[in-house]
């Protein structure tokens, strides 16, 4: 059985380093960058109900029956520089928060017996120092607000904090970034709201198949998907980080936003 295992994780990362140094992207692709934990799943169901507006009636939506990220494909993909593609990068404009959705995070895997004894401090650390999983979370940010900044035409950057103050505004920049605005009649029928409605948390939390189904991120992690529905609220990191802990990652912050021009604004959600 061990044997099995390792042959099918060789397996799997055989297969995205094939996808790494092969895959060719289209000008009419569209691709979601995100650190987990902060308004992805929200964002990848606004974005197919987006383009796929004129496709699906929606009493008959397939995301009432649908677990968003099964109709946005996951996978590990090469770097965009070169390509015409279209991306939109999310990430939480406070990152307290996000240190918080991923210990929380950590705390349901431990809870499954999967991996190590849970730390609260040592992830802590190792998320300052940006070694995780899903790569340096700050140089990401900076990384693609760069990036945006050079190519506005094609990189939309987003904070989750904005995406939940004003979801109307935000789903129209997305409309138009991809090619396909809404028109002055979809305005005015309510399309854009009938969208941000079927795509709100209460609507997809409450679906079955959020509710009961499991997702299964690698052989040896399932998680519930209901735990993708997780509603955010402001200053629960205070739950997981300690006084010395939220001065240092303010710290951490700051080196890494030094000269960037980007800053980090409280919004009030």
């Amino acid at each position: 059985m061990a044997y099995f295992k390792k042959y099918r994780e060789i397996l799997q990362l055989f297969l995205q380093l094939k996808i790494q140094y092969e895959f060719k992207a289209q000008p009419t692709d569209i691709f979601l960058a995100s650190y987990p934990k902060t308004g992805t799943t929200w964002l990848k169901a606004l974005i197919f109900a987006t383009i796929n507006r004129t496709r699906f009636g929606f009493s008959t939506h397939p995301l009432l029956t649908n677990f968003p990220p099964d109709c946005f494909p996951l996978d590990l993909l090469p770097d965009f520089n070169d390509y015409f593609c279209k991306q939109i990068y999310l990430h939480l404009s406070e990152p307290k928060r996000c240190t918080g959705f991923k210990l929380a995070l950590l705390e349901q895997v431990e809870a499954q017996g999967d991996g190590a004894p849970f730390s609260t401090r040592s992830n802590f650390e190792l998320f300052c120092q940006g070694i995780s999983n899903f790569g340096p979370y700050l140089d990401q940010v900076v990384g693609y607000w760069k990036w945006s900044l050079e190519n506005p035409e094609k990189i939309l950057f987003l904070t989750y904090e904005e995406l939940k103050k004003d979801p109307l505004v935000v789903v129209k920049r997305l409309a138009e970034l991809l090619g396909q605005p809404f028109s002055l009649e979809e305005e005015s029928k309510g399309m854009v709201e009938q969208i941000i409605r079927l795509c709100s948390f209460e609507s997809l939390s409450n679906l079955e198949v959020n509710k009961s189904d499991i997702f299964k991120y690698k052989d040896d992690m399932v998680l519930d998907n209901n735990s993708f529905f997780r509603k955010g609220k402001s200053g629960d990191w205070k739950n997981y980080l300690t006084d010395a802990m939220i001065e240092h990652l303010d710290k951490v912050t700051l080196d890494k936003l030094s000269g960037s021009g980007l800053t980090f604004g409280a919004l009030s959600i």
